[in-house]
């Protein structure tokens, strides 16, 4: 077992992007913190790919960013189609540099290299195979109990961070809400040998039959996103590659790949984030859908804010209240906005008679001033500051 204390000022629940960089944040503040995160490694899978330019900038100011592009590709064009006719593009180069374009790698290798970054820093940082049972709230404390290798531990903190995910444990045992709806829209996806033209570019096609998105992997992988009418419980390649094929007549048969998933799609919000002294972070405070690729990016941002929160309300027993509570306002603003920008993406996508519509409306999108506007809205700048 890792050297563990019996107090720190911050305990996080869950280890996964969120979690790992919000040690790290932490670290660097010099915020007594321990991690706390049942699982025994990173989980396996590409999942969440995209690592948008708000977020390398946040990970610069860690000093770890280098290791992330070295490991990524670069998407820096985004290739427009209705059916297969090609209505233009979208050009992140005149984004704000360095970062003007989108980073695309397996979250596993995020994850690892998040982890790879904070054990160097603090090798006692993260507890895997620890499993949180019980939560105790105080006055002045948390008591969070855990079971290690079939042992019970308790711990006690100023503040415990739920960063543990959609099924959030310290969500449900502090009795915070989790409401929202399903929207109709669900997808199948899958990770293929590139047989494509578009190198390092991303394409997205809007189709008669619905949304079809294809993003670049590092090691000549492809991610490919297919809008499904129902959703399916198995996925087999058949299924996805038939898709492809028949609205915009590219095969992949002859491809291997290396992952196949469904899912739907879901807005859930807590309310509140901040109760007492347990705070929610990431997809434990917010799901989003994942077209577009902001949730993981998301809980960067709240996990940065909160990093620069800490330090004004830890043994500050008087504004505490206030300072959380502006806290929580902007992250529900800039959850809200990402929620809009998501819905925004998902209605392009979706299954149309109105092509005439989407048509002149895309071609709007892709020339400028207006393609500008979109290549920040894509790439999620102002997503705290804006109003849209």
């Amino acid at each position: 077992m890792n050297e563990v204390s019996d107090t720190y000022q911050v305990t996080i629940v869950g280890g996964g992007p969120v979690g790992l960089y919000l040690g790290l944040c932490l670290e660097q503040a010099g915020i007594s913190y321990i991690i706390l995160e049942k699982r025994s490694a990173p989980r396996p899978g590409s999942r969440s790919l995209g690592i948008h330019p708000v977020s390398l900038e946040l990970f610069e100011k860690l000093n770890i960013v280098s290791n992330f592009i070295r490991e990524g590709v670069k998407i820096q064009t985004g290739h427009a189609f209705v059916n297969t006719q090609k209505m233009g593009a979208l050009s992140f180069e005149h984004c704000p540099k360095p970062y003007n374009f989108i980073l695309a790698l397996p979250q596993h290798r995020t994850e690892s290299l998040l982890e790879q970054a904070l054990t160097k820093r603090n090798p006692n940082a993260l507890l895997r195979n620890a499993e949180v049972s019980t939560i105790t709230k105080h006055s002045e404390h948390v008591e969070v109990t855990f079971d290690h290798n079939g042992k019970s531990h308790t711990l006690q903190s100023e503040y415990l961070v739920g960063c543990d995910g959609k099924n959030s444990l310290v969500r449900r045992q502090s009795e915070i809400s989790f409401k929202g709806h399903h929207y109709p829209d669900t997808y199948i996806m899958g990770d293929f040998t590139d047989n494509t033209h578009f190198d390092s570019d991303a394409a997205i096609f809007l189709c008669d039959e619905g949304l079809i998105e294809s993003f670049p992997l590092p090691n000549n992988r492809r991610r490919w996103v297919v809008k499904t009418a129902d959703y399916i419980d198995y996925v087999s390649k058949e299924q996805l590659t038939s898709r492809v094929f028949n609205r915009i007549s590219h095969s992949l048969s002859n491809t291997d790949h290396t992952m196949l998933s469904s899912f739907g799609v879901q807005k859930l919000i807590a309310h509140p984030i901040v109760k007492n002294r347990t705070i929610l972070v990431g997809d434990a405070a917010h799901v989003i859908s994942p077209i577009g690729g902001q949730g993981m990016n998301l809980g960067w941002l709240d996990a940065r804010d909160l990093a620069d929160t800490f330090p004004q309300v830890l043994g500050n027993t008087f504004q505490k209240d206030m300072i959380l509570n502006q806290y929580q306002k902007r992250r529900e603003h800039a959850a809200n906005i990402a929620i809009r920008r998501a819905e925004m993406n998902m209605k392009l996508g979706r299954k149309t008679a109105t092509q005439f519509v989407r048509k002149p409306l895309l071609a709007l999108m892709l020339k400028p001033p207006i393609s500008q506007l979109m290549a920040n809205i894509f790439t999620m700048r102002g997503i705290e500051q804006w109003p849209f």
